[in-house]
C-alpha cells in the first residue's frame, strides 16, 4: 500500500514503534560519601534525578548500560552506594544493570562490589550480554593507573573470534574511551590508542553501533564505518564554549542517551537531566486520538523468532 498522504487517506507510519530500548548513562563518578564532587557537583544527586525522570516517563527499557568511571576514585563504598541508588529503580524497570569499567574505576573492587565476584583478579573486565538476538559486547578499555585507554591484542583476539558469528539481532560495541577525536584539545592525553587495532576486528563485522563515555560531553561521529555515540557524563560536563584549546569544565547540562533499536536502524537520544518550564502537554490518550483523527497508523512491529519488547 502506498504510503503517499491524501485527503481523508489512511497513512501509514514509515517506521513501526522500535524493537528494544537500552538507556545509556557514563561518567557518574560516584564518591563514597555525601561530599560534593570536587567540592562542587551533587553526583549522586544528579543520579537520582536521572533515574526518576526515567522511571517517571512509563519506559521500559530491557537495559541500563554505563560505560565507566563508575566511582570517581575506585572506592568500595562508591560502589556499594551505585548499586543502592540503581538496584531498586532497574528492579523496577526489569532492566538489566550492564557496568563497564573506566579509567577512575579498580579493577578488582569493580569485580567484587558490582559484579559479585570474590576473585583478585585484575585482567580486563569484558563480557557478553544478549537481549532476545542482540548481543552488547561490553571491551574494558582501561589502563591501571593511566587516563588513556588500550585494548590488549588479547582482547581483540577474543573480540574477533565473538563477532565471528553474527548475532541474530546484530551486535553493539560498548567500551570507556570513544574511538573519536574529541573537540577539547586535553582529550588527546587520555584517548584511546592504537585505534587503527580494533577498526580492523569489527570493520564489516555485525557491530551496529558503538557506546563510549569518557569525554564529559555529547558527541556523535563514525569509526571503520560503524556510527559511534557517546554519552555526557551524568556528574559533570565540559563547557565546549570554553576558549579554543582550552578547558573549563561545569556543574551543568548533565545528561544520558537513550537508545532505540529498530530492525533497521539504531536512534540515540540525548535526554538532559531536569527539567525547564513547561509549555505543553499531550497525554498518551491525546496523542493517540489526534493520530487517529488524522488517519495515522503505525506500522506493526517486525518482529523475529522470539521478538523484541519496547
Amino acid at each position: 500500500m502506498s504510503n503517499t498522504a491524501s485527503a481523508n487517506a489512511v497513512r501509514f507510519t514509515e517506521y513501526p514503534d522500535p524493537d528494544l530500548l537500552l538507556v545509556h548513562f557514563s561518567d557518574v563518578h560516584l564518591l563514597g560519601t555525601d561530599d560534593p564532587l570536587y567540592g562542587v557537583a551533587d553526583a549522586t544527586g544528579h543520579l537520582k534525578r536521572a533515574l526518576a525522570g526515567l522511571e517517571s516517563s512509563g519506559a521500559k527499557p530491557a537495559a541500563l548500560v554505563f560505560t565507566g568511571d563508575i566511582a570517581d576514585t575506585g572506592d568500595r563504598d562508591a560502589y556499594r552506594r551505585i548499586r543502592a541508588v540503581v538496584g531498586p529503580v532497574a528492579h523496577r524497570l526489569g532492566a538489566t544493570v550492564l557496568w563497564l569499567m573506566g579509567n577512575h574505576d579498580d579493577r578488582e573492587v569493580f569485580r567484587r562490589e558490582l559484579l559479585g565476584s570474590q576473585s583478585v583478579d585484575r585482567s580486563p573486565v569484558d563480557s557478553v550480554t544478549t537481549f532476545d538476538g542482540l548481543r552488547v559486547i561490553s571491551l574494558d578499555t582501561t589502563v591501571p593507573g593511566h587516563h588513556y585507554g588500550q585494548i590488549r591484542p588479547e582482547q581483540l583476539t577474543w573480540l574477533r573470534n565473538e563477532l565471528a558469528t553474527p548475532a541474530p539481532r546484530g551486535s553493539i560495541l560498548a567500551l570507556h574511551h570513544p574511538p573519536l577525536p574529541s573537540i577539547v584539545e586535553q582529550a588527546v592525553t587520555c584517548e584511546l590508542l592504537d585505534q587503527q587495532d580494533l577498526a580492523a576486528v569489527v570493520r564489516s563485522s555485525d557491530v551496529r553501533t558503538i557506546l563510549a563515555g569518557h569525554i564529559h560531553h555529547t558527541s556523535f561521529g563514525t569509526f571503520a564505518g560503524i556510527p559511534v555515540s557517546v554519552a555526557t557524563a551524568s556528574s559533570y560536563t565540559q563547557d565546549l564554549t570554553a576558549p579554543q584549546h582550552g578547558m573549563r569544565t561545569e556543574d551543568a547540562n548533565q545528561g544520558y542517551n537513550l537508545v532505540h533499536v529498530y530492525e533497521d536502524t539504531i536512534l540515540h537520544s540525548v535526554v538532559p537531566i531536569g527539567h525547564g518550564l513547561q509549555m505543553d502537554f499531550v497525554s498518551a490518550e491525546e496523542s493517540g486520538r489526534r493520530l487517529a483523527e488524522q488517519g495515522i497508523i503505525r506500522l506493526a512491529r517486525r518482529t523475529g523468532a522470539s521478538g523484541f519488547r519496547a
